[in-house]
């Protein structure tokens, strides 16, 4: 099983009919960006938002992110009665905004309290309640193996692993020899996160490491096809998203934004023409550049 990994200012709905357009019939599970569970409300207009999903992205999982067990849990309802079939609780983020104040990562810091929210998660809904998580806060920290206990003492479905610490963020390696440790005793469905570039590269770690599937995430923005397998035109893929984010009714600020995130990966190879991307002013200009380059 393949899944896109959910990234905060990325992985909105314009960006998942895109990877799904261009997945040539091989889509991934879909993961909405994390919501926040850390308001009384939690279904504002922000989270709303992120929470809309295609009828063609079914099953579709809800990612949510909080410290407070009453408000995740009634988090994780609200999931539920909006139609998602799964939901998970992000134990992953290294932001600092979030881990330093106890959500993501930082729960990997409370063990006692990630147990609690993942208890009254699963006394309140009837979906499948998934946990993604990284392996420890630092290396003097590794504590996957007491989550991988917990998750299970509390009947948590699935556990996504990102092979990463808090500490490291997005740098250095993925230990995937640590993923590879809990898949191997887990009673509950292990996927892996972490470096993987392609659908081969998936098929490997699947194999070697014994997940029953792994989770895509940068990659995704550097390969928009990368589920199809099959290399495609980057400027086709740039003005789809263009009209995919106009028919979101996304503002002109906006839409440039999302475009010059996606370019910044796709033509690093391109680095004068990457520039000139990077440097236009309106989604107009961008788009006479991008005609220039058809």
């Amino acid at each position: 099983m393949l899944t896109l990994s959910p990234m905060d200012g990325v992985t909105d709905l314009p960006f998942r009919r895109l990877i799904r357009e261009f997945s040539g019939g091989n889509a991934p599970l879909f993961v909405s960006e994390f919501l926040s569970a850390g308001s009384s409300v939690f279904f504002t207009p922000a989270n709303l938002r992120a929470a809309r999903f295609d009828k063609e992205e079914e099953p579709f999982c809800m990612q949510i992110f909080g410290h407070n067990a009453e408000k995740l849990a009634s988090a994780a309802l609200q999931v539920q009665e909006r139609g998602a079939a799964f939901v998970e609780l992000n134990a992953g983020c290294p932001a600092p905004k979030v881990a330093n104040k106890g959500s993501g990562a930082g729960l990997l810091k409370d063990l006692p309290n990630l147990a609690k929210i993942l208890q009254a998660m699963k006394a309140a809904v009837k979906i499948p309640v998934f946990l993604k998580c990284r392996i420890g806060w630092d290396e003097n920290s590794i504590c996957i193996n007491d989550v991988l206990e917990i998750a299970e003492g509390v009947g948590v479905q699935q556990l996504t692993i990102h092979g990463r610490t808090k500490a490291q963020a997005y740098k250095g390696l993925a230990n995937w020899d640590i993923i590879g440790e809990i898949a191997a005793k887990a009673k509950i469905p292990v996927i892996g996160n972490g470096d993987v570039a392609s659908v081969e590269m998936a098929l490997e770690k699947m194999k070697n490491y014994g997940v029953k599937g792994v989770a895509i995430g940068r990659a995704a923005l550097h390969n928009p096809w990368i589920f199809s397998q099959k290399k495609g035109n980057p400027c086709d893929v740039v003005l789809r998203y263009e009209q995919l984010l106009r028919e979101d009714s996304l503002r002109e600020g906006q839409i440039l934004g999302r475009l010059k995130q996606l370019c910044s990966r796709l033509f690093e190879d391109m680095p004068d023409f990457r520039l000139r991307i990077l440097r236009t002013q309106t989604a107009c200009e961008f788009l006479q550049l991008f005609e220039s380059l058809r």
